[in-house]
């Protein structure tokens, strides 16, 4: 299980990081089921990357593996091809959702987004995750 209080941390984690990096982003921690523990938006990121955020994150607690896994089966022709559509938009192959793992056990997700540069939501992302798997 994931506490409020580490959830805090990695929220932390992930804005220093950001920082080191001259971006602003949005990061949100949710526990195994999806649903939020915590979350944050930096002064100056992009409005809609707390939704973003949110959607890398339910993507990565929803099939426990980080959200661009996703999408090497969901290219056309492939067997879920169409399933970003099919959840109404809450599923994503975007880069930057990071399944928390204890062991074998999923204990939550984290997800960034706002950066100008994917790879980036994803350092941010690992930042948190460092904290998590501590």
């Amino acid at each position: 299980m994931m506490t409020l209080s580490q959830a805090k941390k990695a929220l932390q984690s992930s804005e220093k990081k950001a920082e080191s990096l001259g971006i602003a982003v949005s990061t949100v921690i949710v526990d195994n089921h999806g649903s939020t523990i915590a979350a944050s938006r930096m002064d100056g990121a992009l409005p809609i990357s707390p939704r973003i955020a949110q959607t890398k994150a339910w993507t990565s607690a929803a099939l426990a593996v980080p959200s661009e896994g996703l999408a090497q089966f969901a290219k056309e022709g492939m067997p879920y091809f169409g399933i970003n559509t099919l959840f109404g938009g809450e599923l994503t192959t975007m880069a930057g959702g990071i399944p928390i793992l204890q062991g074998k056990t999923l204990i939550g997700a984290i997800g960034v987004g706002g950066s100008p540069d994917i790879s980036q939501d994803v350092e941010c992302a690992k930042a948190a995750a460092a904290v998590l798997s501590e």
